[in-house]
C-alpha cells in the first residue's frame, strides 16, 4: 500500500484527499498542513505548503511513493523541483512551468509566440506610462492584471479612467501585491469556463467543463473573490466547442511549454472565455483550480492513485473515467470576505449534511469546529441535472450554522 502526501490547507487538497482515499492502492494519506475535514480522511502534519526542505525531510523519513501539490505557492517556491530531484514521484509542476499562472506576462508571450487566441495586451513597470497607455486608448471596461502571484484577486476590471487609475497605483505604486509589472489587456465579453487537464509534458488529458462564480453576492455583484461556487457540466458548450479549445489551446499550450524547455507535469487549467469571435484564453494557472475541483474531482471514476502518479512519472494513461451527474457546489464564506473578516465563529450542523462537504478554511479548537479563513466550506450535491443539484444543495446547506458565515443563493443560475 502506498504513502502519499498531499500538500495544501484548503477545499482544492479536501478534494485530492477525498479521491485518494477511495483508492485501493492508497495505504496512508499524510497532508501538510491540511484542515479539520482533511483531517478527518489523512494525518495532518503541522509544515507550512512552502517550506520545501521541511516537508522533502518528512516525505523521506515517511517513504512517501508520491507527493500532490495543491496550491502555487507551493509550486512557486519549488517544491516539484526538490523532490524530483530526491527522486519522490511528485504531482505538480517546477517553478520554471509554473511561470505560466505565475507571471501573467510570461503567459501572454507565450500565447503570442505560438498563435494562441487570447486578447491583445502590454505591460508595464512604470505607473506614469501605464496611466498615459490607458488615457491614450480611452477604451472602457478595461483590464488590469497584476503580473503576479495574487490569491485570484489581482485583476481589476476598470470602468472608468478613475477606477482604472487608483488600480494602477494600487499595483505599482503601493506594490499592494509586491512588486511586478502590470498586463493591460482589451476587455473580452462573453461566458467565462474553467477546463481543466492533466497535462504531462504533451500529453493532455481533460476533465469536465465548469464554471465558477467570482462576485461575492448574488446576481453577480459585489467584489472579485477566489470563488464562491461552481458547478458541472455547462449546457453553454458545446461538445464541439470543446474539442476545439483542446486542439486549439490546452494541447498547443502543453506542447509549447515543451518547446520552451519548461514541460508541465500536473494539472493545467484555462480560464476561458466564449466570445462573438469564439473561445479565447483569459488566464492559465498551474494547478486545480479551486471551488471548481470540489465539483469535478469527485465524479472522477479512475482510480486517483494511478491518475496522479501515472502524470508524476509520466506513464500513459488510458482514457480517464467520469460520471456523468452534474454537480454544485456553494461555498459558505466569513462575513466580510473578500475585505477583513474574523475567525474563530463556531460551526454546527455539519454532520447533519446529506452529502459531501469540503473543508476550505476550518479548525478545531477544544472540540469544536470554528471558522480559520476566509472561505470556510463549500457544499456539494450531484443530481441528474442542475436543478437537481442545485435544489438539493440549497436544502442540505440550511443544516449548516454559523452565525459568521454567508453564502450566494444562485450559485448555477447561468445554467438554468
Amino acid at each position: 500500500m502506498k504513502n502519499v502526501l498531499v500538500i495544501g490547507s484548503g477545499g482544492r487538497e479536501h478534494a485530492i484527499v477525498y479521491q485518494l482515499s477511495r483508492s485501493s492502492q492508497v495505504g496512508h494519506i499524510y497532508c501538510a498542513p491540511g484542515n479539520a475535514g482533511i483531517a478527518q480522511l489523512a494525518e495532518c502534519v503541522a509544515i507550512a505548503d512552502t517550506d520545501v526542505e521541511q516537508l522533502l525531510h518528512f516525505a523521506q523519513a515517511k517513504q512517501i511513493d508520491l507527493c500532490v501539490v495543491g496550491p502555487e505557492a507551493a509550486l512557486v517556491a519549488g517544491v516539484a523541483d526538490i523532490f524530483r530531484e530526491a527522486g519522490i514521484p511528485v504531482f505538480g509542476h517546477t517553478k520554471a512551468a509554473t511561470q505560466i499562472e505565475s507571471s501573467k506576462e510570461f503567459a501572454k508571450q507565450l500565447m503570442a509566440r505560438y498563435n494562441i487566441p487570447t486578447a491583445a495586451y502590454r505591460s508595464f513597470a512604470n505607473y506614469d506610462e501605464a496611466f498615459a497607455y490607458v488615457r491614450s486608448r480611452n477604451t472602457y471596461p478595461t483590464v488590469l492584471k497584476y503580473d503576479g502571484l495574487a490569491a485570484g484577486k489581482g485583476v481589476v476590471i476598470a470602468q472608468d479612467e478613475q477606477e482604472a487609475e487608483q488600480a494602477l497605483r494600487d499595483m505599482l505604486v503601493g506594490e499592494a501585491f509586491g512588486k511586478g509589472n502590470v498586463v493591460i489587456e482589451e476587455y473580452l465579453e462573453g461566458p467565462e469556463f474553467s477546463f481543466m487537464a492533466f497535462v504531462h509534458h504533451d500529453r493532455v488529458y481533460p476533465m469536465p467543463l465548469s464554471q465558477d462564480h467570482k462576485r461575492a453576492y448574488d446576481g453577480d455583484k459585489g467584489p472579485n473573490t477566489g470563488g464562491m461556487g461552481a458547478y458541472t457540466p455547462l449546457p453553454f458548450i458545446s461538445a464541439e466547442e470543446e474539442q476545439w479549445a483542446m486542439e486549439h489551446i490546452l494541447q498547443p499550450v502543453a506542447k509549447a511549454m515543451v518547446a520552451e524547455g519548461k514541460p508541465l507535469t500536473g494539472v493545467l487549467y484555462g480560464g476561458l472565455m466564449k466570445t462573438a469571435g469564439g473561445i479565447k484564453v483569459i488566464e492559465f494557472n498551474a494547478r486545480f483550480g479551486d471551488p471548481e475541483t470540489e465539483v469535478v474531482l469527485p465524479l472522477m471514476e479512475t482510480d486517483a492513485y494511478t491518475v496522479f502518479h501515472a502524470v508524476a512519472v509520466g506513464a500513459v494513461l488510458d482514457n480517464i473515467a467520469w460520471r456523468n451527474e452534474a454537480t454544485v457546489g456553494v461555498v459558505m464564506a466569513s462575513c466580510g470576505y473578500p475585505g477583513a473578516y474574523t475567525k474563530g465563529a463556531e460551526i454546527t450542523g455539519v454532520e447533519q449534511y446529506d452529502g459531501q462537504v469540503m473543508h476550505m478554511g476550518t479548525c478545531i479548537k477544544e472540540g469544536r469546529l470554528l471558522t480559520n479563513g476566509g472561505r470556510v466550506l463549500m457544499c456539494i450535491a450531484h443530481g441528474k441535472d442542475i436543478r437537481a443539484a442545485q435544489q438539493k444543495v440549497y436544502s442540505e446547506i440550511e443544516k449548516i450554522h454559523c452565525s459568521n458565515l454567508f453564502y450566494r443563493k444562485d450559485i448555477a443560475h447561468w445554467a438554468l
